[in-house]
């Protein structure tokens, strides 16, 4: 599935929405990329756990990702809570998964890093109970120049079914392998987007 032009609306989740909004804050202060010091989403503690940090090394296709900081959530997800807390930082992105994973999430990446936008993928997958999962992801990309050199990643799993198994929910174990449902490049709007209200701390892997 290609990746398509979208405006902020396709984007699902409030929280997602709200971190979408401060880097568009952020990008009309800097073009054509915003700095990360300027990224102000407000008060989203409660967000860390399903957030990722990455720092990107080289450019188009030979970007790699370093992951910088790692959400608890996400480590749930993809498996990998066997690896002591202080190892699952400073470690690339395809070591980190494994290249089967990797192979599956790295066009995000890749896109982000090429159209200098923000991407947002909808998944859905099946947990170990058979239950039906939305896996939310949305890459923002940072950088000096045309360059992007860091990426802040959000990602929800969300499922009308009620309660889930996130436990490997991503992992190779895992009972289903995702099927993609939306791919969109967030490149409309992107000066003209009215700021909302910062959220307060009330909050609702890539």
């Amino acid at each position: 599935m290609d990746f398509k032009s979208a405006d902020p609306s396709v984007v699902r989740n409030i929280m997602q929405r709200v971190l979408l909004n401060a880097w568009l804050r952020a990008a009309r202060t800097h073009q054509p990329l915003p700095l990360l010091v300027d990224f102000d989403p407000g008060d989203v503690k409660g967000e860390l756990p399903d957030m990722m940090g990455y720092d990107v090394e080289d450019d188009g296709e030979d970007a790699r990702f370093v992951i910088k900081q790692e959400g608890a959530r996400l480590t749930a997800t993809y498996g990998n809570e066997h690896i002591e807390p202080a190892k699952r930082t400073n470690r690339y992105l395809h070591d980190a998964i494994g290249p089967e994973r990797y192979a599956r999430v790295v066009p995000s990446y890749l896109a982000c890093v090429r159209h200098r936008r923000p991407i947002y993928s909808v998944s859905t997958v099946q947990d170990a109970d058979g239950k039906d999962v939305s896996y939310e992801r949305l890459l923002l990309p940072f950088g000096f120049g045309n360059r992007v050199e860091q990426m802040v990643g959000s990602f929800k799993a969300i499922s009308i079914e009620g309660g889930f198994k996130v436990n490997n929910l991503m992992g190779l174990q895992a009972s289903s392998v995702p099927l993609i449902l939306v791919q969109a490049v967030i490149d409309l709007a992107v000066a003209t987007a009215p700021a909302e209200p910062r959220a307060s701390n009330d909050v609702v892997e890539l």
